[in-house]
């Protein structure tokens, strides 16, 4: 066990929280760039207008990529519980 270990850690660690969280963040985004730009043409500002999109866009989001996010988190988390093992053994 040695340093590069635990960099590789937490870059994994890093690109998993990306890529679990982008899905959601990008669906969220363009939720609320349609509603501005709706809430600008027709000039109505409501905050449930602005609030209600984007949390159906985040449940929309967790339907599709559940799956892909659930695999990603137990995938990363197997590696660090191996890593976590070798630890163990080899002090």
């Amino acid at each position: 066990m040695n340093l590069d270990d635990f960099l590789l850690l937490g870059q994994d660690a890093i690109i998993t929280a990306v890529l679990v969280s982008s899905p959601i963040l990008v669906l969220g985004l363009v939720a609320g760039l349609a509603v501005s730009i709706f809430q600008a043409a027709t000039q109505i500002n409501d905050a449930a207008l602005a609030f209600i999109p984007k949390i159906l866009s985040a449940v929309v989001g967790l339907v599709f990529f559940g799956h892909f996010m659930i695999i990603r988190i137990a995938t990363f988390t197997t590696n660090a519980y191996e890593l976590i093992a070798r630890i163990g053994v080899n002090p």
